[in-house]
Order: structure tokens, then sequence, then C-alpha cells
């Protein structure tokens, strides 16, 4: 009885132990198509599918500059835009993200990043686009 009963909670302590994760962490909840672009210099756009559904434009980043108040724009609805500097970045419909952005003006490649949140998860698109 005393085996068996050691048995049972070594087999629980092991299943709790295994099913544990860090607070905050969470599986890929996002599922992007893609996560690497490279954009021509004259501007370009790319439509990226999600396997996830709930997730938000969470900032946006070019060469460095952050963008994370998106005031006026409803992150909670299935379809906004998002224009500001250089780019357009679309949450289209729960599956579809639209980035589009414009010529580079400059002599060195631009850096454009578009973070995604899911909850606890997020996960970044990076566009590097080449230089005039």
């Amino acid at each position: 009885m005393k085996k068996n009963l050691g048995l049972s909670l070594l087999i629980i302590s092991i299943i709790t132990l295994n099913s544990c994760k860090e607070k905050g962490i969470w599986d890929d909840n996002i599922h992007l198509s893609t996560k690497a672009v490279e954009f021509k210099a004259a501007g370009d756009s790319i439509t990226i599918k999600t396997g996830g559904t709930t997730w938000v434009v969470s900032d946006i980043s070019v060469d460095g500059k952050y963008y994370y108040d998106f005031t006026g724009i409803d992150l909670q609805t299935d379809s906004y835009s998002i224009k500001q500097d250089c780019f357009d970045v679309e949450h289209r419909d729960k599956n579809t993200l639209f980035i589009k952005v414009e010529a580079n003006p400059n002599n060195v490649k631009r850096i454009i990043t578009v973070g995604l949140a899911a909850g606890d998860y997020g996960d970044r698109v990076t566009i590097t686009q080449a230089s005039k």
C-alpha cells in the first residue's frame, strides 16, 4: 500500500511540475506567418496571416523611434489602421496584419518593427528596408 501511495505521489508530482510554467510565460498564441521581411527602397507592403485571433498591435518602431500611444484608435476592434511617420499598419481582420511602408529617403537601410501582443505573449515582425 505504501509503495503504491509513494509511486502515485511521484507520478502526480512529475505531472504537476511538467505542467507548470513561469508566471507570465505563454505559448505562441499569435502564430505569425512570417516574422522577418525585406522591403525595396521605393516602398513596399506585405500581408501577414496569423493563426491566433485575439492579438493587438502593441508598438511600432522606425529606426529605434517607438510609437506606443495610438490615440483615438480602438485596438480591441477587429479592424483598425495606424498611420504615422512613414508607415501604415492595418489590423484588417482577426487573422490579417497589413504593413505598408513609404520610400526610404536615407542612404542607410531602415529597420521597422511591429509588435503584437495576445495576453502575456508578444511577438514581432521586423522589416528591413533597403537604402535609396
